[in-house]
């Protein structure tokens, strides 16, 4: 039987902790300057990065975890220090490159699908749901459907986000761009000091 219970609580918490409307001016500070097919573009590539990332999880996490002795500090620490690099990237501007289809491709998988909206948090809360789960096919079926509710809502949301280009033109997404680098460090030191944490403390 279909565990509505499970479904409502995953979907409420897979949706705070990606945070769909939080994406948005990171997202314009990465692709805002591109093209609005390129936008689509990276918008659909980076939510079907994320929803593999949490279905592989989903489905095999604990046992990848535990083969590879890796713990959650420990995809925390990876997961802000890749995310500071990529804010320093647009706090500087050196994110440029000759190649922009390659740089469309790189932006959706990293840092846009992952670890933006497939995180350590997402996956860690993905797991715990997945322990919840317990057996039951039913637990599985309201997972599995709370996962595809919240991609299609950071898909409709990032799709949309082009609105606001008309409303901030150039100049206001390179102002975007400055200000999601800002928030993109201070994800990653939180990130890292997440990591620390959960080192000391051993969670």
């Amino acid at each position: 039987m279909f565990n509505l219970r499970l479904f409502i609580e995953a979907t409420i918490t897979l949706l705070v902790i990606m945070d769909p409307p939080g994406t948005v001016p990171v997202f314009l500070g990465l692709v805002g300057r591109k093209s609005r097919d390129a936008r689509k573009r990276a918008a659909r590539q980076g939510v079907l990065v994320s929803f593999l990332v949490i279905t592989l999880f989903a489905v095999a996490g604990n046992s990848i975890l535990a083969y590879m002795h890796i713990g959650i500090p420990a995809l925390q620490g990876a997961g802000g220090l890749l995310l500071l690099l990529i804010a320093l990237d647009l706090l500087t501007g050196k994110g440029a490159t000759n190649h922009p289809e390659v740089e469309d491709v790189n932006i959706a998988l990293v840092p846009l699908g992952t670890p933006l909206l497939a995180g350590p948090g997402a996956i860690a809360a993905t797991i715990v749901f997945v322990r919840q789960a317990d057996g039951a096919i039913g637990s599985y079926a309201a997972l599995a459907a709370a996962i595809v509710a919240v991609h299609l809502v950071l898909l409709g949301t990032l799709r949309s986000a082009g609105l606001l280009i008309k409303v901030f033109k150039e100049s206001g997404i390179l102002l975007m761009a400055k200000i999601a680098g800002l928030l993109l460090a201070a994800i990653a030191v939180q990130l890292v000091a997440s990591s620390v944490q959960g080192f000391i403390t051993g969670v």
